[in-house]
């Protein structure tokens, strides 16, 4: 009989990625005690109690700061996300961000929202303060994108469907991202440069270690007059008191980003929208999509696909009695498993072993029933962190 696993639900997730969750062989809901994996949108993990007994965790979205990965690193468990799931609606919102700061509609919408329908003057009033809102239009303009994952593709894409000049900088980018990346676009060698040549400057980079505070003072010093400078990334990647400092100098346009602050929101050429970048219908049911079936996959056959921490591993099964070790990404620890199952008389028929970071990851198909024995084997290793047997 198959195995049945049991999901904890943190957030309201869409039921396009429930569905993904067959009834018959799982059980989903907000007050499971021993969950064997936890889906999440928002909330913040990093003071939960999280069950010993969750062997993945899948976050519908792209960032996982909400979710203590380097702790669940250390337990064996991997933290899936949806990168790309959500890029469409992102794309979209820096769009309108961009045309927002333009045309200067935020400005021009309080202006007619303050006006009195029941003026007799109101017509007068609107011909004569128009004037104030004139702006200028994205043809023509030079936009950089830093940071070209799906997101920054789309947006490049996008921008010199409008008429736009692009020039991006990544220097990790993928080969998957290089290849969809629209050949029109100019290849910039730092920030700076891309702060010094672009009339628009759009952020999409992780917020990690590396891209903390990115956008600073220093690199502010190099930003073209009036620049707009779009973050829809993360809030940690731009140094605040920097973009203000920088807005006060007029040395930047408009900031126009996803996270309010009590600091940015009271200033007047702040554009800050409230998280809307993934708030879309068809976001939050792909992205839930996404991460339900990466969920599963890694709970029925062990396959690792989009996680944050572990590395990309698929192994078409071969036959019906699979073993998934998470170890140390340290010598001989192929070895020593192999070993341990030829002392149980197992026949491995496939095995595929990767490694990423400090983690490294095994799956081994074999030609027989795993009995408990053998898994106690490998556990007992140094340096395995985590084994489950995946019977089909």
């Amino acid at each position: 009989m198959a195995e049945r696993f049991e999901i904890l639900v943190l957030n309201q997730i869409s039921k396009a990625g429930l569905q993904r969750l067959p009834p018959e062989r799982y059980a989903v809901g907000k007050e499971i005690a021993a969950p064997d994996a936890i889906l999440v949108r928002s909330a913040d993990m990093h003071k939960m109690d999280i069950p010993a007994s969750v062997k993945a965790i899948g976050r519908a979205g792209a960032g996982t700061n909400n979710i203590p990965v380097q702790a669940m690193s250390q337990r064996g468990v991997p933290v899936f996300n949806a990168p790309g799931a959500n890029a469409n609606a992102v794309k979209e919102l820096v769009i309108a961000g961009m045309l927002l700061a333009a045309r200067n509609l935020s400005g021009a919408m309080r202006f007619v929202g303050a006006l009195d329908p029941n003026d007799a003057e109101m017509e007068k009033k609107v011909e004569d303060g128009k004037k104030n809102f004139a702006g200028y239009e994205l043809s023509g303009h030079t936009l950089g994108v830093i940071g070209l994952g799906k997101i920054g593709c789309l947006v490049a894409d996008a921008a010199i469907k409008l008429g736009m000049d692009v020039m991006g900088y990544d220097p990790e980018i993928t080969v998957d991202a290089a290849w969809s990346l629209p050949s029109q676009v100019k290849k910039a060698n730092s920030v700076a440069e891309v702060l010094k040549n672009a009339d628009f400057v759009s952020l999409h980079v992780p917020l990690v270690e590396a891209t903390r505070k990115m956008v600073n003072a220093k690199a502010l010093e190099h930003v073209r007059s009036g620049a707009v400078l779009l973050n829809f990334s993360r809030e940690g990647v731009t140094d605040e008191a920097a973009v203000l400092a920088a807005l006060e100098a007029k040395k930047l346009g408009c900031y126009v980003c996803d996270f309010p602050s009590p600091r940015v929101n009271a200033h007047p050429r702040v554009i800050a929208l409230p998280h809307l970048g993934a708030s879309t219908r068809e976001a939050e049911d792909n992205c839930a999509a996404m991460v339900a079936d990466q969920v599963r996959d890694y709970l029925e056959h062990g396959n690792v696909l989009n996680a944050v921490n572990f590395p990309n591993t698929a192994l078409p099964r071969e036959s019906g009695f699979r073993v998934a070790i998470v170890n140390a990404n340290v010598p001989n620890m192929v070895g020593q498993i192999s070993t341990a199952m030829a002392k149980a008389s197992l026949n491995i028929s496939n095995m595929v072993n990767k490694s990423r970071g400090d983690i490294a990851y095994t799956l081994v198909d074999v030609d027989s029933a795993v009995p408990q024995t053998a898994i106690d084997s490998i556990a007992g290793i140094e340096g395995v962190l985590a084994v489950r047997y995946l019977p089909a």
